[in-house]
Protein backbone atom coordinates (compact mmCIF):
# COMPACT_ATOMS: atom_id res chain seq x y z
CA UNK A 1 0.00 0.00 0.00
CA UNK A 2 1.44 3.34 -0.94
CA UNK A 3 2.56 5.58 2.47
CA UNK A 4 0.31 8.50 1.01
CA UNK A 5 -2.74 6.28 2.23
CA UNK A 6 -1.58 5.19 5.62
CA UNK A 7 -2.25 5.93 8.90
CA UNK A 8 0.18 4.06 11.48
CA UNK A 9 0.27 5.18 15.00
CA UNK A 10 3.16 4.19 17.04
CA UNK A 11 2.62 4.38 20.86
CA UNK A 12 5.17 4.24 23.24
CA UNK A 13 4.92 4.11 27.34
CA UNK A 14 7.25 6.45 29.06
CA UNK A 15 9.85 5.20 31.57
CA UNK A 16 7.19 2.49 31.81
CA UNK A 17 9.09 0.43 34.80
CA UNK A 18 9.21 3.83 36.89
CA UNK A 19 5.85 4.96 35.68
CA UNK A 20 4.69 1.62 37.15
CA UNK A 21 6.29 1.96 40.31
CA UNK A 22 5.31 5.56 41.16
CA UNK A 23 2.03 4.63 40.69
CA UNK A 24 2.56 2.10 43.14
CA UNK A 25 3.95 4.56 45.37
CA UNK A 26 3.68 8.22 44.37
CA UNK A 27 6.19 9.76 46.81
CA UNK A 28 8.37 8.46 43.87
CA UNK A 29 7.35 11.23 41.30
CA UNK A 30 9.67 13.81 40.55
CA UNK A 31 12.60 11.95 41.90
CA UNK A 32 15.55 10.41 40.24
CA UNK A 33 14.74 6.47 40.27
CA UNK A 34 17.02 3.73 38.53
CA UNK A 35 15.51 0.31 38.26
CA UNK A 36 17.71 -3.03 38.28
CA UNK A 37 19.56 -5.26 40.72
CA UNK A 38 19.81 -3.40 43.95
CA UNK A 39 23.67 -4.09 44.66
CA UNK A 40 26.59 -2.93 43.05
CA UNK A 41 26.65 -6.20 40.55
CA UNK A 42 22.98 -5.42 39.04
CA UNK A 43 22.78 -3.94 36.19
CA UNK A 44 20.25 -0.64 35.75
CA UNK A 45 16.93 -1.84 33.54
CA UNK A 46 15.68 1.52 33.66
CA UNK A 47 15.40 4.72 35.07
CA UNK A 48 13.82 8.52 35.36
CA UNK A 49 13.94 11.65 33.41
CA UNK A 50 15.67 12.96 36.45
CA UNK A 51 18.25 10.27 36.83
CA UNK A 52 19.15 10.31 33.65
CA UNK A 53 20.06 13.89 33.50
CA UNK A 54 23.20 12.69 35.66
CA UNK A 55 24.51 10.74 32.81
CA UNK A 56 22.40 7.04 33.63
CA UNK A 57 21.19 5.20 31.01
CA UNK A 58 19.57 1.96 30.67
CA UNK A 59 22.34 -1.39 30.97
CA UNK A 60 24.95 0.59 32.38
CA UNK A 61 26.30 -0.90 35.85
CA UNK A 62 24.51 -0.36 38.36
CA UNK A 63 27.98 0.60 40.47
CA UNK A 64 28.44 3.33 37.89
CA UNK A 65 24.63 4.92 38.04
CA UNK A 66 25.15 5.42 41.84
CA UNK A 67 28.50 7.32 41.69
CA UNK A 68 26.73 9.13 38.72
CA UNK A 69 23.83 9.89 40.84
CA UNK A 70 23.95 9.13 44.26
CA UNK A 71 20.43 10.79 45.28
CA UNK A 72 19.05 7.81 43.50
CA UNK A 73 16.59 5.67 44.58
CA UNK A 74 17.35 2.26 43.85
CA UNK A 75 14.09 -0.24 43.17
CA UNK A 76 14.54 -3.75 42.46
CA UNK A 77 12.53 -4.37 39.11
CA UNK A 78 8.85 -5.96 39.69
CA UNK A 79 8.52 -8.01 36.30
CA UNK A 80 4.88 -9.38 37.20
CA UNK A 81 3.37 -5.85 38.08
CA UNK A 82 5.13 -4.59 34.93
CA UNK A 83 3.22 -7.49 32.63
CA UNK A 84 0.53 -6.65 34.35
CA UNK A 85 0.24 -3.00 33.12
CA UNK A 86 1.43 -3.99 29.58
CA UNK A 87 -1.34 -6.32 28.80
CA UNK A 88 -3.77 -3.88 30.75
CA UNK A 89 -2.43 -1.22 28.03
CA UNK A 90 -3.04 -3.99 25.24
CA UNK A 91 -6.61 -4.87 26.62
CA UNK A 92 -7.71 -1.04 25.95
CA UNK A 93 -5.84 -0.93 22.57
CA UNK A 94 -7.44 -4.18 21.53
CA UNK A 95 -11.23 -2.54 22.54
CA UNK A 96 -10.68 0.19 20.03
CA UNK A 97 -8.26 -0.66 17.40
CA UNK A 98 -8.94 -2.15 14.03
CA UNK A 99 -5.82 -3.26 13.45
CA UNK A 100 -2.46 -3.40 16.26
CA UNK A 101 0.62 -5.16 17.23
CA UNK A 102 2.25 -5.48 20.63
CA UNK A 103 6.16 -4.98 19.37
CA UNK A 104 7.11 -4.98 22.80
CA UNK A 105 6.26 -5.02 26.16
CA UNK A 106 6.09 -1.20 26.26
CA UNK A 107 5.18 -0.45 22.56
CA UNK A 108 2.77 -0.85 20.14
CA UNK A 109 1.68 -0.23 16.50
CA UNK A 110 -2.04 0.38 15.26
CA UNK A 111 -2.83 0.63 11.64
CA UNK A 112 -5.65 3.22 11.38
CA UNK A 113 -5.57 3.31 7.56
CA UNK A 114 -9.23 4.72 6.13
CA UNK A 115 -10.72 5.57 9.42
CA UNK A 116 -9.80 9.36 8.66
CA UNK A 117 -13.27 9.18 6.71
CA UNK A 118 -15.46 8.91 9.25
CA UNK A 119 -12.67 10.02 12.19
CA UNK A 120 -10.13 12.32 12.16
CA UNK A 121 -6.80 10.45 12.85
CA UNK A 122 -4.92 12.56 14.74
CA UNK A 123 -8.26 13.15 17.18
CA UNK A 124 -9.12 9.24 17.51
CA UNK A 125 -5.45 8.92 18.47
CA UNK A 126 -5.04 11.72 21.33
CA UNK A 127 -8.52 9.67 22.10
CA UNK A 128 -6.50 6.72 22.37
CA UNK A 129 -3.99 7.87 24.33
CA UNK A 130 -6.20 9.67 26.60
CA UNK A 131 -8.28 6.51 27.36
CA UNK A 132 -4.97 4.81 28.16
CA UNK A 133 -4.03 7.56 30.74
CA UNK A 134 -7.18 7.69 32.40
CA UNK A 135 -7.63 4.03 32.78
CA UNK A 136 -4.45 3.11 34.15
CA UNK A 137 -2.68 6.14 35.12
CA UNK A 138 0.51 5.48 33.02
CA UNK A 139 2.14 8.35 30.77
CA UNK A 140 2.14 7.59 26.89
CA UNK A 141 3.53 9.20 24.25
CA UNK A 142 2.45 8.81 19.92
CA UNK A 143 3.90 9.23 16.90
CA UNK A 144 1.14 9.36 13.89
CA UNK A 145 2.66 9.31 10.20
CA UNK A 146 2.56 7.23 7.14
CA UNK A 147 4.49 4.41 8.14
CA UNK A 148 5.79 2.64 11.05
CA UNK A 149 9.85 3.88 10.88
CA UNK A 150 8.34 7.21 11.10
CA UNK A 151 5.76 6.94 13.49
CA UNK A 152 8.27 5.75 15.44
CA UNK A 153 10.83 8.43 15.41
CA UNK A 154 8.12 10.65 15.71
CA UNK A 155 7.35 9.42 18.83
CA UNK A 156 10.58 9.75 20.22
CA UNK A 157 11.04 13.63 19.32
CA UNK A 158 6.95 13.89 21.16
CA UNK A 159 8.17 12.63 24.68
CA UNK A 160 7.80 12.91 27.19
CA UNK A 161 4.21 12.58 27.13
CA UNK A 162 3.03 14.16 24.19
CA UNK A 163 2.14 13.15 20.86
CA UNK A 164 3.10 14.09 17.23
CA UNK A 165 1.38 14.09 13.84
CA UNK A 166 3.77 13.99 10.48
CA UNK A 167 2.06 14.60 7.33
CA UNK A 168 3.08 12.60 3.81
CA UNK A 169 4.13 15.77 2.66
CA UNK A 170 5.93 16.26 6.10
CA UNK A 171 8.39 13.50 6.45
CA UNK A 172 11.22 14.93 4.37
CA UNK A 173 11.74 18.13 6.06
CA UNK A 174 10.97 16.60 9.77
CA UNK A 175 13.45 13.33 9.28
CA UNK A 176 16.44 15.87 7.94
CA UNK A 177 17.88 17.68 10.98
CA UNK A 178 17.73 14.59 12.92
CA UNK A 179 20.40 12.75 14.14
CA UNK A 180 21.29 9.02 12.47
CA UNK A 181 20.80 7.63 16.07
CA UNK A 182 16.87 8.20 15.63
CA UNK A 183 16.40 5.74 12.91
CA UNK A 184 15.52 2.17 14.78
CA UNK A 185 18.02 -0.48 13.89
CA UNK A 186 20.89 1.88 13.88
CA UNK A 187 23.38 0.48 16.94
CA UNK A 188 26.41 1.93 18.35
CA UNK A 189 28.85 0.30 15.84
CA UNK A 190 26.81 1.29 12.76
CA UNK A 191 26.36 4.18 14.13
CA UNK A 192 30.29 5.08 14.70
CA UNK A 193 31.56 3.82 11.18
CA UNK A 194 28.47 6.26 9.71
CA UNK A 195 29.84 9.11 11.81
CA UNK A 196 33.35 7.98 10.81
CA UNK A 197 32.14 8.31 7.21
CA UNK A 198 31.20 12.09 8.07
CA UNK A 199 27.46 10.86 8.25
CA UNK A 200 25.37 12.57 11.24
CA UNK A 201 21.85 13.57 9.90
CA UNK A 202 19.31 11.67 8.35
CA UNK A 203 19.41 14.31 5.58
CA UNK A 204 23.02 13.74 4.53
CA UNK A 205 22.48 10.00 5.41
CA UNK A 206 19.22 9.78 2.77
CA UNK A 207 21.81 11.31 0.24
CA UNK A 208 24.00 9.06 -0.06
CA UNK A 209 23.80 6.49 -3.17
CA UNK A 210 21.86 3.06 -1.85
CA UNK A 211 24.84 1.02 -3.47
CA UNK A 212 27.55 2.34 -1.75
CA UNK A 213 25.26 1.88 1.37
CA UNK A 214 24.92 -1.50 0.27
CA UNK A 215 28.16 -1.95 -0.37
CA UNK A 216 29.26 -0.63 3.53
CA UNK A 217 26.73 -2.41 5.36
CA UNK A 218 25.37 -5.22 3.12
CA UNK A 219 21.57 -5.80 3.19
CA UNK A 220 20.87 -3.74 6.67
CA UNK A 221 22.47 -0.65 4.59
CA UNK A 222 19.58 -0.51 2.17
CA UNK A 223 16.93 -1.27 4.91
CA UNK A 224 18.62 2.44 6.58
CA UNK A 225 18.97 3.90 3.79
CA UNK A 226 15.36 3.61 2.86
CA UNK A 227 14.36 4.41 6.62
CA UNK A 228 16.01 7.39 6.42
CA UNK A 229 14.23 8.09 3.45
CA UNK A 230 11.16 8.12 4.72
CA UNK A 231 10.30 4.78 3.50
CA UNK A 232 8.99 1.55 5.10
CA UNK A 233 6.68 -0.98 3.34
CA UNK A 234 6.47 -3.02 6.53
CA UNK A 235 2.66 -3.72 7.79
CA UNK A 236 1.22 -3.48 11.01
CA UNK A 237 1.31 -7.58 12.13
CA UNK A 238 -1.91 -8.69 13.99
CA UNK A 239 -0.87 -9.42 17.70
CA UNK A 240 -2.60 -12.53 18.32
CA UNK A 241 -1.41 -13.46 14.66
CA UNK A 242 2.08 -14.09 15.90
CA UNK A 243 3.73 -17.20 15.69
CA UNK A 244 4.44 -19.24 18.68
CA UNK A 245 7.52 -21.10 19.70
CA UNK A 246 6.04 -24.73 19.99
CA UNK A 247 7.08 -28.31 20.11
CA UNK A 248 6.22 -31.87 20.16
CA UNK A 249 6.86 -35.51 20.33
CA UNK A 250 4.89 -38.98 19.68
CA UNK A 251 6.08 -41.66 21.34
CA UNK A 252 6.86 -44.81 19.86
CA UNK A 253 5.14 -46.45 22.16
CA UNK A 254 2.82 -45.26 24.67
CA UNK A 255 4.25 -44.46 28.15
CA UNK A 256 3.02 -43.85 31.69
CA UNK A 257 6.69 -42.49 33.11
CA UNK A 258 6.15 -39.30 34.58
CA UNK A 259 9.84 -39.05 35.45
CA UNK A 260 10.94 -39.67 31.52
CA UNK A 261 7.51 -37.09 30.93
CA UNK A 262 9.49 -34.37 33.03
CA UNK A 263 12.80 -34.81 31.15
CA UNK A 264 11.37 -34.70 27.76
CA UNK A 265 9.25 -31.92 28.84
CA UNK A 266 13.03 -29.54 30.46
CA UNK A 267 14.79 -30.64 26.94
CA UNK A 268 11.63 -29.13 25.23
CA UNK A 269 11.33 -26.12 27.03
CA UNK A 270 14.89 -25.45 26.45
CA UNK A 271 14.74 -26.04 22.57
CA UNK A 272 11.84 -23.59 22.56
CA UNK A 273 13.84 -21.36 24.91
CA UNK A 274 16.69 -20.65 23.01
CA UNK A 275 14.26 -20.45 19.95
CA UNK A 276 13.06 -17.42 22.03
CA UNK A 277 16.19 -16.17 22.97
CA UNK A 278 17.73 -16.07 19.42
CA UNK A 279 14.87 -13.74 18.22
CA UNK A 280 15.01 -12.25 20.51
CA UNK A 281 11.70 -12.39 22.15
CA UNK A 282 9.47 -12.97 25.57
CA UNK A 283 6.40 -15.27 25.90
CA UNK A 284 3.73 -14.46 28.42
CA UNK A 285 2.30 -17.62 28.29
CA UNK A 286 3.03 -21.10 28.38
CA UNK A 287 0.58 -24.69 27.00
CA UNK A 288 1.33 -28.13 27.78
CA UNK A 289 -0.80 -30.16 25.75
CA UNK A 290 -0.58 -34.41 26.41
CA UNK A 291 -2.91 -36.80 24.40
CA UNK A 292 -3.66 -40.50 26.09
CA UNK A 293 -3.63 -43.58 24.19
CA UNK A 294 -7.42 -43.25 23.60
CA UNK A 295 -6.25 -40.13 21.37
CA UNK A 296 -8.45 -38.14 23.90
CA UNK A 297 -6.25 -34.46 23.57
CA UNK A 298 -6.21 -32.16 26.75
CA UNK A 299 -4.03 -28.68 27.25
CA UNK A 300 -3.28 -26.09 29.78
CA UNK A 301 -2.02 -22.60 29.75
CA UNK A 302 -0.98 -20.40 32.55
CA UNK A 303 0.01 -16.16 32.12
CA UNK A 304 3.54 -15.67 33.22
CA UNK A 305 5.13 -12.71 33.69
CA UNK A 306 7.14 -11.78 30.48
CA UNK A 307 10.32 -14.09 29.84
CA UNK A 308 12.55 -16.07 28.19
CA UNK A 309 14.89 -17.76 31.08
CA UNK A 310 14.40 -21.77 30.94
CA UNK A 311 14.71 -22.07 34.57
CA UNK A 312 11.20 -20.38 34.95
CA UNK A 313 9.69 -21.95 31.53
CA UNK A 314 10.82 -25.25 33.18
CA UNK A 315 8.93 -24.61 36.63
CA UNK A 316 6.24 -23.62 34.40
CA UNK A 317 5.71 -26.45 32.17
CA UNK A 318 5.98 -28.85 34.64
CA UNK A 319 3.58 -27.32 37.08
CA UNK A 320 1.39 -27.54 34.16
CA UNK A 321 1.99 -30.85 33.38
CA UNK A 322 1.31 -31.90 36.83
CA UNK A 323 -2.11 -30.40 37.03
CA UNK A 324 -3.52 -31.99 33.32
CA UNK A 325 -1.97 -34.98 33.57
CA UNK A 326 -4.99 -36.53 36.21
CA UNK A 327 -5.91 -39.90 34.28
CA UNK A 328 -3.30 -42.56 34.76
CA UNK A 329 -4.06 -43.72 30.96
CA UNK A 330 -0.54 -43.80 28.68
CA UNK A 331 0.04 -41.14 26.28
CA UNK A 332 1.10 -40.75 23.15
CA UNK A 333 2.30 -37.26 22.33
CA UNK A 334 3.14 -34.56 24.72
CA UNK A 335 3.55 -30.71 23.63
CA UNK A 336 4.84 -27.20 24.94
CA UNK A 337 4.13 -23.90 23.65
CA UNK A 338 4.95 -21.06 23.89
CA UNK A 339 2.68 -17.69 22.94
CA UNK A 340 1.66 -14.13 23.79
CA UNK A 341 5.48 -13.26 22.31
CA UNK A 342 6.91 -9.79 22.24
CA UNK A 343 10.12 -8.56 20.94
CA UNK A 344 12.60 -7.42 23.93
CA UNK A 345 15.69 -8.45 25.43
CA UNK A 346 15.06 -10.34 28.80
CA UNK A 347 14.75 -7.88 31.44
CA UNK A 348 14.51 -10.37 34.17
CA UNK A 349 18.15 -10.50 34.12
CA UNK A 350 18.24 -6.76 35.24
CA UNK A 351 16.42 -7.37 38.77
CA UNK A 352 19.20 -10.00 40.01
CA UNK A 353 22.02 -9.20 41.81
CA UNK A 354 23.77 -12.33 40.69
CA UNK A 355 25.00 -11.55 36.59
CA UNK A 356 26.26 -15.06 37.03
CA UNK A 357 23.40 -16.41 35.43
CA UNK A 358 22.31 -14.26 32.48
CA UNK A 359 26.24 -14.80 31.87
CA UNK A 360 25.84 -18.43 32.12
CA UNK A 361 22.60 -18.32 29.06
CA UNK A 362 24.90 -16.19 27.14
CA UNK A 363 27.53 -18.54 27.19
CA UNK A 364 25.07 -21.45 26.86
CA UNK A 365 23.48 -19.72 23.85
CA UNK A 366 26.54 -18.78 22.03
CA UNK A 367 28.06 -22.66 22.12
CA UNK A 368 24.57 -23.61 20.79
CA UNK A 369 24.80 -21.33 18.12
CA UNK A 370 28.31 -22.33 16.89
CA UNK A 371 28.10 -26.28 17.45
CA UNK A 372 24.51 -26.53 16.99
CA UNK A 373 20.95 -26.46 19.51
CA UNK A 374 21.98 -29.85 21.26
CA UNK A 375 25.31 -28.80 21.61
CA UNK A 376 24.49 -27.80 25.58
CA UNK A 377 22.07 -29.40 27.70
CA UNK A 378 20.87 -29.30 31.09
CA UNK A 379 21.99 -32.33 33.13
CA UNK A 380 18.29 -33.54 33.45
CA UNK A 381 18.16 -34.08 30.14
CA UNK A 382 21.39 -35.93 29.08
CA UNK A 383 21.58 -39.62 29.75
CA UNK A 384 24.63 -41.92 31.30
CA UNK A 385 25.48 -44.89 29.12
CA UNK A 386 23.54 -46.98 31.05
CA UNK A 387 20.61 -45.03 30.69
CA UNK A 388 20.97 -45.03 26.90
CA UNK A 389 21.64 -48.77 27.02
CA UNK A 390 18.12 -48.85 29.04
CA UNK A 391 16.54 -46.16 26.87
CA UNK A 392 16.88 -48.81 23.70
CA UNK A 393 14.44 -50.97 25.78
CA UNK A 394 12.05 -47.57 27.01
CA UNK A 395 8.77 -46.70 25.58
CA UNK A 396 9.84 -43.41 25.05
CA UNK A 397 11.11 -42.42 21.73
CA UNK A 398 14.05 -43.97 19.61
CA UNK A 399 17.76 -44.71 20.97
CA UNK A 400 20.14 -41.99 21.54
CA UNK A 401 23.61 -42.79 19.79
CA UNK A 402 26.24 -42.99 22.50
CA UNK A 403 29.42 -40.70 22.47
CA UNK A 404 27.73 -37.63 22.16
CA UNK A 405 28.31 -35.46 25.11
CA UNK A 406 25.28 -32.59 25.72
CA UNK A 407 23.35 -34.34 23.28
CA UNK A 408 19.64 -34.62 24.08
CA UNK A 409 18.29 -38.01 24.97
CA UNK A 410 14.82 -37.04 23.98
CA UNK A 411 15.26 -35.56 20.33
CA UNK A 412 13.02 -32.97 19.47
CA UNK A 413 10.60 -33.02 16.52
Amino acid sequence: MNDSKRNIIHLDLDTFFVSVERLKNSSLKGKPIVIGGTSDRGVVASCSYEARQFGVSSAMPMKMARNLCPDALVIRGDMELYSKYSNMVTGIIAEKAPLYEKASIDEHYVDITGMDRFFGSLQWTRELRRSIIKNTGLPVSFGLSVNKTVSKIATGEAKPNGGLEVLQNQVTPFLTPLSIGKIPMIGTKTFHLLRSMGVSTIGTLSLIPVDMMKKVLGKNGVVIWKKANGIDTNPVMPYFEQKSVSTERTFDKDSIDTVKMNQLLSAMVEKTGFELRKAQKLTSCVTVKIRYSNYDTHTLQKRIPYTSFDHVLIETAKELFKKLYQRRMLIRLIGVRLSHLVRGVQQLNMFEDTPEMIKLYLAMDKLRERYGRNAVKRAVGVKTKEEIEERKKSSVGPPVPNGTFGRAVDSLQ
